[in-house]
């Protein structure tokens, strides 16, 4: 199975750039996206049934904002969206599909690079993301976590 996780820094700015032609060259059987930027109606969704992807997407509720999203060849068995917390759920920060044992989860962690207030916020994050983590590791042994962790701020 080949899964790859990318962050794309916003999906229709990628798919500007040749992201439909990159996605069929590599074929994948899923695809994790970070920093999608885009509402589901603000993306081609045609494009991916073409290329023979089932979508599932986790937008922020702030357009233009953060959100994940996983491509799948195969139907999952279940999708989640989020951890269970609207605090970080409004981001769009989480999304986990089950496939029979196994997992897959798209994540994209706050970078805190915004000051102080977003620093906090990135700190209590991944206070919560690991216990979350840890917890869901009882339920799904099987878990593969791909995404964005390009969050050191030194």
């Amino acid at each position: 199975m080949k899964i790859i996780t990318y962050n794309v820094n916003g999906i229709r700015a990628a798919l500007n750039k040749g992201f439909a032609d990159w996605l069929k060259k590599e074929s994948p059987d899923i695809l994790c996206l970070q920093e999608i930027k885009a509402m589901e109606d603000q993306i081609p969704l045609s494009l991916f049934e073409e290329a023979g992807y089932r979508y599932y997407f986790f937008p922020s509720e702030r357009r233009g904002y953060s959100g994940v999203g996983i491509l799948t060849k195969r139907e999952p068995d279940k999708v989640v969206k989020g951890m269970g917390m609207s605090l970080y759920d409004t981001e769009g920060r989480f999304i986990r599909a089950d496939y029979g044992e196994l997992s897959v989860v798209s994540v994209y962690h706050p970078s805190g690079t915004m000051g102080d207030v977003r620093q906090d916020f990135k700190m209590e994050w991944l206070a919560f993301y690991t216990d979350y983590v840890n917890r869901l590791r009882r339920e799904r042994p099987n878990l593969l976590l791909c995404g964005d962790y390009n969050i050191c701020h030194e």
